[in-house]
């Protein structure tokens, strides 16, 4: 939209690599924006703040905010680069927190630049703001061009002023910018996330209630869908979420409550949902293989968190791989994106597959985790004659039971009665 960029990060050899046009993560159209940003002058990469900060308007901080062991969000990064501008600053900026922050981070943050400007005796105006992103991993460029919002958390119509100057460009689509107090805005990401993850526990649970009684969770979430106070988004069972923000922001809300004295019922329901769906996979192979797992060989399709992304944080993965480890399974593994990421985690405990059909080559069942479009329609002819046992379980629920047993496979899904 024609915005000079410059990206700051202290680790050299990333800001190195950026600059060579080499991406740390993947995310689909990533690569050619920075590239063609680069080129054009608009987009720079540096390991030093202080040296860009008085050329720049604004400071977006959008630095991890990592748990620590007991749920809580930890800020030392973002009070870092508070304390960064803070010890620099000369002329007026706005402090824009981007992180996933609880709310009063932003007081913080004004707090710990104003102690620095007073240790120097420096008297420079600065604003502080809240600015979540809503972005979705594997859609990012997408959803930044076509946002449902933007939320902003401000203090002053000076703030109201820039932002809106900064967001016009995207008004011109009917983008809507949210204006209101920063604690709100900060409470606002929470909430969002929370919401989400509470519709997909309460549809995992009623999926596995569905398997209990007889029903079928496809038919029920249309029907259920099918009412537009519900609507059909987030309504599909499967093995769990996972990825860098949903485990993290609503263990955040509930540790909420030793702070605040309120304890969040809903919110831990949907975390205990969630942890128990992750082991839904391994408890239908275990008992489709009837208990006897050891020495079996087990294909795994899928090992990012969801498609699109090679983001392995709180994957149903990780659960289901070390039961099966645990148990005396082999493990073959493929995912179109996330191997490189996988031996990094996982390192060699598991077999590293060159591509789906390689992966179910003499394996007992086929465990489907990850719902990539590569996995959708798979040559059934081709795997009926590679496979040992043709049993498949489909942690996502994309695959047609009727076409399968066609092929004579025995075929477990999320949410139906299948033993």
């Amino acid at each position: 939209m024609g915005v000079n960029v410059t990206c700051v990060d202290i680790d050299r050899e990333k800001i190195e690599n950026l600059k060579k046009g080499i991406i740390p993560l993947y995310e689909p159209g990533l690569e050619e924006r920075v590239k063609g940003n680069v080129e054009a002058n608009q987009l720079h990469f540096t390991t030093d703040l202080v040296s860009c900060l008085n050329d720049v308007e604004m400071v977006f901080c959008a630095v991890g905010t990592p748990p620590e062991e007991d749920g809580s969000v930890d800020l030392k990064y973002v009070l870092e680069v508070a304390r960064t501008v803070g010890k620099s600053l000369n002329k007026y900026i706005v402090f824009v927190t981007k992180s996933t922050v609880p709310v009063g981070t932003s007081q913080k943050v004004k707090l710990v630049i104003q102690e620095e400007l007073d240790k120097r005796d420096v008297l420079v105006e600065f604003d502080v703001a809240s600015n979540p992103e809503f972005l979705k991993e594997g859609a990012a460029i997408k959803d930044f061009m076509s946002l449902d919002r933007v939320v902003v958390g401000i203090e002053s119509e000076k703030v109201k002023e820039l932002m809106t100057r900064l967001y016009r460009p995207f008004l011109l689509n009917n983008f809507q910018v949210i204006f209101m107090d920063i604690p709100s805005a900060e409470m606002t990401k929470y909430a969002s996330n929370a919401m989400l993850t509470t519709r997909i526990s309460f549809m995992n649970e009623i999926a596995n209630l569905c398997e209990l009684v007889g029903a079928n969770v496809d038919n029920v979430r249309k029907g259920m869908g099918a009412d537009r106070r519900i609507g059909h988004h987030f309504l599909y069972a499967g093995c769990g979420y996972g990825g860098s923000c949903f485990p993290k922001d609503v263990k955040a809300l509930i540790q909420m409550r030793d702070q605040i004295n309120y304890r969040m019922y809903v919110i831990e329901a949907v975390e205990a949902v969630n942890e128990d769906q992750k082991n839904i996979v391994f408890n239908k192979l275990h008992k489709a293989l009837q208990g006897n797992l050891k020495e079996k060989t087990i294909a795994i399709w899928g090992l990012s968190f969801k498609p699109e992304t090679n983001d392995m944080r709180e994957a149903p993965l990780q659960v289901i791989i070390k039961k099966l480890l645990e148990a005396g399974v082999q493990v073959k593994v493929y995912d179109p994106i996330a191997m490189d990421e996988a031996k990094q985690q996982i390192s060699n405990k598991v077999i590293y597959c060159r591509d789906m059909y390689e992966t179910v080559i003499d394996a007992d069942a086929l465990a489907l985790l990850t719902e990539w479009k590569q996995f959708r329609l798979p040559a059934w002819s081709v795997m009926q004659r590679v496979m040992r046992n043709l049993l498949i379980v489909d942690g996502r629920n994309i695959y047609d039971r009727k076409e399968l047993e066609e092929y004579g496979f025995k075929y477990y899904r999320i949410g139906e009665r299948c033993f």
